[in-house]
């Protein structure tokens, strides 16, 4: 079998990607468009081309022995945007995972990695396929060489070959070269021949073959300009060629047997792409997802009982509890067991023998006995959807650890041990097996196993609370954290009742106006087709009425949603259709995802709220996630009609956070003009744009202050001058000096940005108002890339976090005194800097006093916090 050998120009299909996707980035905020589009190319490499051998070439840095012969070399390119670099750390972790070979040489390009790697293949006749973007690589053709090139996106590919190459650039692979000799190259600031174009140079070569006997018959060339041009600009074209020659020499310290590829191990990858958020991508995996659990040492011995009665002198008043679930989602799940560990014993209790004991539930609802858990929260639910009312929680395993290690991603009861050193546990998988393969196994290995675990917690405790006081973050814990899960168990148990009525009838109401506007846009098109269907929609757009085509794909035009919207203004049809896929969203997304999570006995809706998953410590909603429905559109809003009271003559309260990322700005960064506009309740968006725009208040217009308020929370978010260019339309020049004249204006926000960054270098970590942690082992890196992205999270994490922090406190107090006002108000959800209360309409008085008062005093900072609130018979109404 011939080998084959793909080699990938890691940078080119890198900027490739970046620019062809939007800016996507995952829960932690790291920006994954770049590794997202390469790693769609990747996988449907390694699907159509079975590589035997692979390598991944990047450029090792700015300069380049090319800088020798000329010095402004690549010279005038725009700065690499902070959001691409910020990615190339990681798109290197991926190729790791993925186990292919990466490389870069100093002093060299991958241009030059590859040429070398290809012509060692060639001679050894190997198959050789180079995947670029730039169009250099083209002088590597060969019978045994082909050079793909991307076009304007990832997806549509050229494959060139010798014939291929002659007959669409009608030039031979060794006239590349020449080719660029005389005609230059602006992307490189190859200078050529001033004048002469592709056209020129390739007309010339045609006659002349090469550059070397086109200046030997420079006498016979006719044309007297294009005469002097060549021959005033010999040594600009000789220098040229120089710069264009791909180095097949260059001095690697690897070679063709470095690069062997033998397949991933798809529980490497499937880690990754679940740390990255490229859910999507999962199926697309070959193998087990979960791969093969390495297999522990031999466990130490461990004596357990399995009880089948519960007896009162059991408990001793400090135990540790695990409520065992195989299942995510713990509403639904059931209870396969309970493990219990005293000072005394280890003991499993079957979930009916325990559920169905008066001595098990006397102790669970028992708050001066002391419960040491796995997931507060969870188990809160679990125990209230048994008609248990667990008090008592003085200790939570998961919570402890993920304020101690907020940057890892797994925080169940094995990997915590593990991390401490201890191994006399399992992980999950190899009792239970995962996905497909998850079942339960015999009654005495699934007791052995959670009673590991339980007395895992039991052991470890004390440890962990002294690491958490080492920390300064016990008090974080305490009197933060640990109070929260329980207030959020009792919230995710209550439920948000849904009017599936009205639900189904929006759904009816979105399929007419599906239906009207799929009517409008054949009547604009002249002829029925799939509206949904690409191959049938580019056609009518780019064919028959010629709007002009931005992107092809292999498969024909693209008529992606960006695609689209940049041809907004070219024909009426666009923005119908461009609705026509947003109500289509929320028809199936929405509408249809929310009908499938209703509780059918109650008509409710129960979330998850994810605690300890975000770095930030904001805390995030799943099955559904009820923090996410669409609000830019009015029918996206509407779907918030369905959520009702549970009660009749109840209402539904919101009170939000006015601006607080800002207001914890202000006070953090302790900013004069900040603390003035907000103490003096000014619009701080319109106090920027006078500020920064230098014009009276009368003087601004909507454009200049929509422009304000993108920098001032593009601040928050370490927003860059590529970013903000983004959002706001307008070139990177301009953005870059309107973010300098933000921080000239708000000198001590621009203090705070390098304070922050030097303090997180020296401690190696920055701290939140309540000492949340959010630790940067980069930021002291020699990695540009990983050091830049650190400093951005450095600056944003402390105004993320804080705020993440007083709105938990404020639920936390607000529970406390809607108990001590004895009403019957609750909280429902928690919606970012928002908590939505149901209550009945005569404690409506009661709750505009409470709330407001409550959410506001949550803490005292140097600019008064401040909260809006509305009410009605709905979600939607209370806006």
């Amino acid at each position: 079998m011939t080998n084959k050998l793909i080699l990938i120009d890691g940078n080119s299909i890198a900027y490739r990607a970046f620019f062809a996707l939007p800016l996507l980035n995952n829960d932690k905020g790291v920006y994954t468009n770049a590794i997202y589009g390469f790693t769609n190319m990747l996988l449907k490499i390694l699907d159509t081309e079975k590589p035997t051998h692979m390598l991944v070439a990047f450029d090792a840095g700015k300069t380049t022995f090319r800088h020798k012969t000329y010095q402004e070399y690549k010279g005038g390119r725009q700065k690499t945007p902070p959001e691409l670099s910020e990615q190339f750390p990681l798109l290197r972790e991926l190729l790791d995972a993925f186990s292919i070979p990466h490389y870069e040489l100093n002093q060299y390009e991958a241009d030059d990695i590859i040429g070398t790697l290809a012509k060692q293949g060639e001679e050894k006749e190997w198959e050789v396929n180079v995947i670029s973007g730039d169009k250099d690589l083209l002088q590597l053709v060969s019978e045994r060489v082909t050079v793909s090139l991307t076009k304007k996106g990832l997806s549509d590919i050229d494959a060139y070959t010798p014939s291929f190459l002659l007959e669409k650039m009608e030039v031979k692979p060794d006239q590349i070269i020449d080719m660029k000799a005389l005609m230059g190259d602006s992307s490189d600031n190859i200078p050529g021949v001033p004048g002469i174009g592709q056209k020129t140079a390739v007309k010339l070569l045609k006659q002349y073959e090469t550059l070397d006997n086109l200046y030997d018959h420079l006498d016979e060339i006719s044309g007297k300009k294009l005469k002097e041009k060549l021959e005033n600009h010999k040594q600009d074209a000789y220098m040229s060629k120089e710069l264009a020659t791909i180095s097949c020499n260059s001095p690697l310290e690897i070679g063709l047997e470095n690069l062997p590829f033998q397949g991933y191990e798809a529980h490497k990858v499937s880690a990754l792409f679940k740390e990255l958020g490229f859910q999507s991508l999962l199926s697309r995996i070959e193998g087990d997802e979960a791969g093969e659990a390495e297999t522990n040492e031999a466990l130490p011995e461990f004596d357990f009982s399995i009880l089948e009665e519960i007896s009162d002198d059991l408990f001793t008043g400090e135990e540790a509890m695990v409520v065992e679930m195989l299942q995510d989602n713990y509403h639904t799940a059931p209870i396969e067991g309970f493990g219990i560990v005293n000072s005394g014993q280890n003991y499993f209790v079957p979930t009916e023998i325990a559920v169905n004991s008066s001595a098990f539930k006397q102790w669970a609802e028992d708050p001066a006995m002391k419960k040491y858990v796995f997931d507060a929260k969870k188990t809160t639910v679990a125990l209230l959807n048994k008609g248990i009312d667990v008090k008592g929680i003085e200790f939570d395993f998961l919570l402890a650890s993920y304020l101690i290690n907020p940057s890892e991603n797994h925080h169940d009861i094995p990997a915590i041990c593990h991390r401490m050193g201890e191994k006399g546990v399992l992980y999950d998988e190899e009792v239970y097996g995962k996905g497909a393969k998850l079942k339960l196994p015999e009654q005495d290995q699934l007791a052995e196993h959670v009673t590991r675990k339980t007395a895992m917690i039991y052991r470890l405790k004390d440890s962990i609370e002294q690491q958490l006081k080492e920390n300064q973050q016990y008090e974080l814990f305490r009197e933060l954290e640990m109070p929260l899960a329980i207030i959020l168990g009792e919230m995710e148990h209550t439920g948000v009742r849904v009017d599936v009525k009205r639900l189904e009838e929006m759904g009816a109401e979105l399929q007419r106006r599906l239906k009207e506007i799929e009517e409008q846009v054949f009547e604009l098109a002249g002829e029925e087709f799939n509206l949904n269907s690409p191959k049938q929609l580019g056609p009518i757009l780019f064919e028959k009425l010629g709007l002009p085509v931005i992107k092809k794909t292999k498969t024909g035009y693209s008529t992606s949603a960006d695609i689209l919207e940049q041809l907004q203004d070219q024909h009426e049809i666009i923005p119908k259709l461009l609705l026509y896929r947003q109500l289509g969203k929320l028809q199936s997304t929405y509408i249809e995802g929310l009908l499938k999570v209703v509780h059918q006995d109650n008509h409710k809706i129960h979330t998850r709220f994810n605690q300890a998953l975000t770095q930030t410590g904001r805390l995030s909603s799943t099955d559904p996630n009820l923090q996410n429905i669409p609000i830019r559109l009015e029918e996206g809003r509407k779907i918030r009609e369905a959520f009702t009271a549970s009660k009749e003559d109840w209402i539904v309260f919101a009170a939000d956070y006015s601006q607080i990322e800002l207001r914890v700005l202000a006070h953090i960064a302790n900013d004069e003009k900040l603390i003035e506009a907000f103490n003096e309740n000014k619009d701080i968006h319109t106090q920027t744009a006078m500020e920064v725009f230098h014009v009276a208040e009368d003087e601004i217009t909507p454009n200049m202050r929509r422009q304000a308020k993108a920098v001032n929370f593009g601040i928050v978010y370490g927003i860059s001058d590529y970013g903000l260019s983004q959002s706001l339309g307008i070139t990177r020049k301009e953005a870059k000096k309107f973010i300098d004249r933000y921080l000239d204006t708000y000198l001590g926000v621009r203090d705070y940005m390098e304070e922050i960054v030097q303090e997180a270098k020296q401690a190696g970590y920055v701290s939140t108002i309540m000492n949340r942690r959010r630790y940067l082992p980069d930021i002291t890196s020699r990695n540009f890339n990983k050091r830049s992205f650190a400093e951005r999270t450095a600056m944003n994490t402390p105004i993320q976090g804080s705020a993440a922090d007083i709105i938990k406190l404020a639920m936390i107090n607000l529970h406390h005194k809607l108990k001590e006002e004895q009403v019957e108000a609750r909280m429902l959800l928690q919606v970012h800097d928002e908590l939505i209360l149901e209550a009945p309409g005569t404690e409506l008085d009661k709750l505009k006093s409470i709330v407001p008062m409550v959410m506001e005093g949550a803490i005292e900072l140097n600019v008064p916090l401040k909260v809006d609130y509305a009410y009605g018979k709905t979600w939607y109404d209370a806006k």
